[in-house]
């Protein structure tokens, strides 16, 4: 089995925020692009465009219907927020309806402090680097077991049948290095394609970091904390929404029999419109 290495100092991370994410995919496809042309591809597609099409993703998007008495085990984390959100609060915010909320869930390898999938490794294929944190996987020495994969809580490593070998998330360590892009450009894939701004890429080890800061701000949550894994990611929970403004009374049928609740939706807009 494989030994971890000591604690480094930095520790390059991802901060994802529940509250923005909308579940668009971008960051997924974004991924599979790189990689698959990259150090670390191809990535396989099998049955791409058949009834149940599967393949090699570094980067998942998972949506969840979240009630605050039913959270799925992969949002334990968010559980408090769910609570938050559908509990009232002060200043009109809050109220959510019975049925709890949608949160667009992306799950890739969080680069724990003790990945359990390097310490079961029996070649040492699946290693931590000590200058900043990454998980890594060479290919060259993995024989295919997938003992990391049935070791891994979240879910995060992908079997490549086309090389027989174990895949995952890489923070695109060929990328954030690569001195030939621009500096705005050295950033994971995921990070530089998400239109809402909801990933967030830096050293999670410095406190006085970009990232660290957000995270101390909006309470950022560590994944299942209680595994002992010490996953070096954090997500950002929803914050409260505001309960909808409720619908205006319907006017009185006018004498002449003007009725506006009978008119077609956009009529009936245009003549709130024009009433006002």
């Amino acid at each position: 089995m494989t030994d971890l290495p000591p604690k480094g100092r930095v520790k390059l991370g991802l901060v994802i925020d529940l509250d923005t994410c909308v579940g668009c995919h971008a960051c997924a496809v974004a991924c599979k692009e790189w990689n698959d042309g990259g150090s670390f591809g191809p990535l396989e597609d099998r049955d791409a465009y058949g009834a149940q099409p599967d393949g090699v993703w570094f980067n998942r998007v998972h949506s969840y219907q979240v009630a605050v008495q039913a959270v799925p085990p992969l949002l334990r984390t968010v559980q408090a927020a769910a609570a938050a959100v559908t509990a009232p609060a002060p200043g009109g915010c809050g109220g959510q309806a019975a049925d709890g909320m949608t949160v667009h869930f992306p799950r890739s390898c969080l680069h724990c402090e003790k990945p359990a999938c390097v310490t079961v490794c029996p070649t040492g294929a699946s290693y931590k680097r000590v200058e900043d944190g990454i998980v890594l996987v060479d290919e060259d020495l993995c024989i295919g077991c997938q003992l990391c994969a049935w070791a891994c809580p979240y879910g995060a490593r992908e079997f490549s049948e086309h090389h027989g070998t174990m895949q995952k998330c890489t923070l695109c360590v060929d990328r954030i290095y690569n001195d030939q892009l621009a500096p705005e450009d050295r950033q994971p894939a995921c990070v530089k394609a998400c239109p809402t701004r909801a990933r967030h890429f830096g050293d999670l080890g410095d406190p006085d970091s970009a990232v660290s800061q957000l995270v101390a701000e909006r309470s950022g949550y560590a994944l299942m904390p209680e595994l002992g894994y010490e996953p070096v990611n954090r997500y950002l929970p929803p914050r409260p929404r505001r309960a909808a403004p409720p619908e205006p009374a319907p006017a009185a049928a006018a004498a002449d029999g003007y009725d506006p609740a009978a008119l077609p939706p956009l009529l009936r807009w245009l003549d709130r419109a024009l009433s006002r």
